[in-house]
């Protein structure tokens, strides 16, 4: 592993341990980017330290004191901080990453500073990746993560008794990785696999939990089939199910289906049957799409979405014909998303309408910010020149 790897990996989780130990998470994440800064420096010169994590607690703990002091308060102060200053065989084992992430996860924050401060803690998004994500200003994001900041302070690490918002924005994570909103990669795999280790971790705690990580399993398994040797964005039903993950697919199947059988169903556990019915069709030609059709039928119901109806209108293409889809598509009122054009396209394509289909195609690629799926749009519109 390299050492940005690494210290991507261990950040969320030294930014837990000194929330949990002195409190403040602007000073403490402040303190945590200081010592990630001074590994990044010497690791690749000095090598990585035995307890790469022990050293960062111990380098922020040591700056995040020196803040302490250094505040106005210091006479007041300087006997407590002497007796918090860090030892490196005290630094506890425990991994504080989802605490941490409850943390950013507050009720009393707005859903928007949920996210924001998440992926940015936790995630590990630039404030520039955030705003294109959520087509919004990257002043907004910063605005929201600076109140977020200032909202939480103050406030006791402890796991929270819901899990709800954790969930949401593990989703979120996982889509940015696995499908990036911008660049030149499709991937970003240590956000994806980041998302899966948390999801892991919270498996546990309801059958939603459970079924966010059986769909991430089972949406990451098609990973390597997703893109050519030359990063080219290669669609579901063209893929080599040769190269799908058969590991993943058996862990995530098994995953979904013992947590189906509790009764109890939610959006995350319909979106796991989804990718199960597509992870376990020999072909593309074997999909039951009925089934699937059924599945975000109740999906549509239980949590709809402008990307739960598009995704239901794909599959009433397969079940009912292209006509039937694009009727549907028409008095849709979905949200301007580039992949809106592209399904259009896609049915046109398929009823035999060549000019009108690469038209949408080639706005698909134009509202899309990511490279693969532009040039992937553009050679579908070329195709049909």
């Amino acid at each position: 592993m390299s050492v940005s790897s690494l210290l991507r990996e261990l950040a969320p989780q030294v930014l837990g341990a000194l929330v949990r130990r002195y409190g403040g998470f602007g000073t403490c994440e402040d303190a945590v980017q200081e010592a990630l800064l001074a590994a990044a420096r010497q690791w690749p010169a000095e090598g990585v330290p035995h307890d790469p994590r022990a050293w960062l607690i111990t380098v922020a703990s040591r700056r995040r004191i020196e803040m302490w002091r250094s505040d106005t308060a210091r006479q007041r102060r300087e006997e407590t901080a002497f007796a918090l200053e860090p030892v490196v065989d005290e630094v506890s084992t425990v991994d504080d990453t989802v605490t941490l992430f409850a943390l950013c996860c507050h009720p009393s924050l707005t859903a928007a500073s949920q996210i924001a401060l998440t992926l940015r803690a936790v995630g590990g998004l630039t404030t520039a990746e955030i705003a294109r994500a959520f087509m919004v200003p990257e002043t907004t994001v910063a605005q929201r993560i600076s109140r977020a900041k200032a909202r939480i302070k103050g406030l006791r690490f402890e796991m929270p008794g819901d899990l709800a918002p954790v969930l949401h924005v593990l989703y979120l994570i996982f889509n940015e990785g696995y499908t990036a909103s911008s660049g030149s990669s499709l991937h970003r795999v240590e956000l994806s696999g980041e998302a899966i280790r948390l999801a892991r971790q919270v498996k546990g705690s309801s059958p939603e939990a459970a079924g966010l990580l059986a769909l991430m399993l089972l949406t990451d398994a098609r990973r390597p089939a997703r893109t050519l040797a030359d990063g080219s964005l290669v669609p579901l039903a063209e893929q080599d199910r040769s190269r799908w993950d058969a590991d993943l697919i058996a862990e995530g199947v098994a995953l979904i289906t013992a947590t189906l059988e509790g009764g109890s169903v939610g959006p995350y556990q319909l979106q796991a049957a989804i990718a199960a019915v597509h992870a376990e069709a020999p072909a593309a030609a074997d999909t039951d799409w009925p089934q699937i059709l059924a599945l975000y039928d109740v999906l549509l119901r239980l949590s709809p979405g402008p990307m739960v109806e598009l995704n239901r209108i794909v599959a009433v293409a397969e079940v009912h014909g292209a006509a039937a889809a694009l009727a549907q598509l028409d008095a849709a009122s979905l949200d301007d998303h580039h992949r809106v054009p592209a399904v259009r396209a896609h049915l046109l394509d398929l009823q035999g309408k060549k000019a009108a289909a690469r038209a949408e195609y080639e706005a698909a690629a134009r509202a899309t910010l990511s490279i693969p799926e532009r040039r992937y749009l553009s050679a579908r519109a070329a195709r049909l020149a």
